[in-house]
């Protein structure tokens, strides 16, 4: 399906979200509850049929965070990506182990090096660091006096 069908199908078919078309693919913003329905919907529909996760990240903007799902299709070739909001103090969203097996690690690297805590995560602890650091590097707030470079 061509980028633009399939932007015209997701604002059909998630009427509530922020949907535009990124650099690549479309995108759509999601409310961190709806998570977990729009993944079914997204990997269970036929004419989207999001069977693979390829890449899961986090971006800290300061004020919240947003993780970022990026999928496609291995039947009909095409992809997406899928964000949802989350609250920087609290940072907890649904893990998506349950529908991708690829989230099992993603999501590991992604508490290890912002600290966002996925519940249902079947085995979730630090990936890189050691279980005793402290704090978590890749947030804009994290200050390592030691180990930072000054510019």
């Amino acid at each position: 399906m061509e980028n633009e069908t399939l932007l015209s199908s997701l604002q059909e078919s998630f009427p509530s979200a922020s949907i535009s078309l990124g650099s690549d693919w479309p995108e759509m913003n999601i409310e961190a509850a709806e998570l977990l329905a729009s993944i079914d919907a997204l990997k269970n529909t036929a004419v989207y049929g999001f069977d693979f996760l390829f890449c899961e990240t986090c971006v800290d903007w300061k004020t919240h965070f947003t993780m970022v799902y990026h999928l496609t299709s291995t039947t009909h070739r095409h992809s997406m990506v899928l964000k949802a909001k989350v609250n920087r103090d609290e940072p907890v969203i649904e893990s998506l182990v349950s529908r991708y097996k690829t989230s099992e690690l993603l999501e590991r690297e992604v508490f290890d090096l912002f600290g966002v805590r996925f519940l249902n995560h079947p085995d979730l602890r630090r990936l890189l660091l050691t279980e005793d650091w402290v704090g978590y590097p890749l947030r804009k707030d994290y200050d390592d006096p030691i180990n930072m470079i000054k510019l």
